[in-house]
């Protein structure tokens, strides 16, 4: 155990939303100094940060700005449209950068995470291509054949993705991707279809000084390419969660650094099949604000200060369900939290955006049951019951 370890420490934020805010409540209950950084005002992390800044963090320039400005000790990005060469740059001027600057460089796109997945450490992946046109993705779409998942190498929460079922659905596919692609390149994937019983997150927990350990792996939906809710723990054998833990930690181990990682498969009647990996806090692991003694940005947080881990306790049956908007609005109120909160076992987070549009996420709901069935429903019959008016 290092007993050297000063606190408070100086954080940035690169990104400052709901995973953000949970994040720097957890660096605030053991005293640390949290700059918030993200592209608009009074985003959710700003509300409980020291103080905030508004830049455009694809700009090498603003996040000079900032960090001459502040200073901080370690650097922790939350969103992947970040200028990342400008974190190599930091990182050799000796503020460390979580989980490194090079990982985080990785890890912004899909295509190197997946690159390094499959060619250099030889996982087993969906079968993959890329194009930068739609002239490529039609000649890419014929050789991984339909129907396939298309997908931004660039993107947050799944947006931009969709199946492609036929020819005739390629176009519309690539508008979409293209349109919700975040940062400046115009690059997508596209995957072959997987059919899996199941899609786990493995939160995945890289130490400094310590061996890698894992949570209880959680089970997810999605729909239009985003989280809508997650249970843990997902159900499936211990050989495959042994297997996900050993891949998680080779894709890791690569990465280097230290924090928590949100490693994504999909599970098949037979395979354990890579697919990607976030480094850092994951939206499906909000069910672990109720499922665990350690919620993932405690984890998280320990991990980067280099705190001990003694244990992670899995509470049960649990779930979460998101809170989504309907339309587009910048006076944003809730009715139905009473009437969500009247039921046991069930909590709830409003997250504190400024706006809405349509199925912006504003909040989820999370719960405890006796099975993960009961646990699910009783989430999802929260989040219905809260209403933006």
């Amino acid at each position: 155990m290092n007993n050297s370890i000063k606190l408070p420490k100086k954080l940035m934020l690169l990104g400052a939303g709901e995973l953000g805010k949970e994040f720097v409540i957890a660096a605030q209950r053991l005293g640390n100094y949290v700059i918030a950084v993200d592209r608009y005002a009074n985003a959710p992390a700003m509300q409980v940060a020291d103080c905030s800044e508004v830049i455009s963090m694809l700009s090498a320039d603003d996040l000079e700005a900032v960090v001459s400005k502040h200073q901080p000790d370690l650097i922790v990005p939350e969103i992947e449209a970040i200028r990342t060469s400008k974190l190599v740059e930091f990182e050799q001027r000796g503020i460390i950068v979580i989980p490194t600057a090079a990982a985080t460089n990785y890890t912004m796109n899909r295509d190197r995470i997946r690159d390094l997945a499959n060619q250099e450490l030889s996982i087993r992946t969906a079968r993959y291509g890329y194009a930068t046109s739609l002239e490529e993705l039609i000649v890419a779409s014929d050789l991984i054949g339909f129907p396939n998942v298309l997908k931004p190498v660039m993107s947050s929460s799944g947006k931009g993705q969709s199946v492609v079922h036929n020819k005739d659905e390629v176009e519309q596919a690539w508008n979409y991707a293209i349109a919700n692609s975040r940062g400046d390149t115009q690059k997508v994937i596209v995957e072959e279809f997987i059919d899996f019983e199941i899609e786990i997150t493995l939160l995945t927990i890289k130490q400094w000084n310590a061996s890698t350990i894992f949570c209880a792996p959680i089970g997810h939906r999605q729909e239009r390419g985003d989280y809508q809710e997650s249970w843990q723990p997902a159900d499936i054998s211990e050989a495959k969660i042994l297997a996900a833990q050993e891949i998680a930690k080779k894709v890791t181990d690569a990465l280097g650094g230290a924090g928590i990682f949100g490693v994504e498969f999909f599970i098949t009647k037979d395979e354990v099949i890579f697919s990607e990996l976030s480094p850092r806090p994951h939206d499906t692991g909000m069910v672990t604000l109720i499922s665990q003694n350690l919620n993932e940005f405690e984890l998280h947080l320990r991990a980067v200060l280099g705190l001990p881990i003694p244990n992670i306790e899995q509470f049960g049956s649990s779930a979460s369900a998101v809170i989504l908007a309907s339309e587009k609005s910048d006076s944003i109120a809730f009715t139905g939290v009473a009437e969500a909160l009247s039921e046991k076992d069930v909590d709830i987070r409003l997250f504190g955006k400024p706006s809405s549009h349509p199925y912006r996420r504003m909040g989820v709901a999370l719960a405890k049951g006796v099975n993960v069935q009961e646990a699910r429903e009783k989430a999802t019959r929260a989040a219905s019951k809260i209403k933006l008016v």
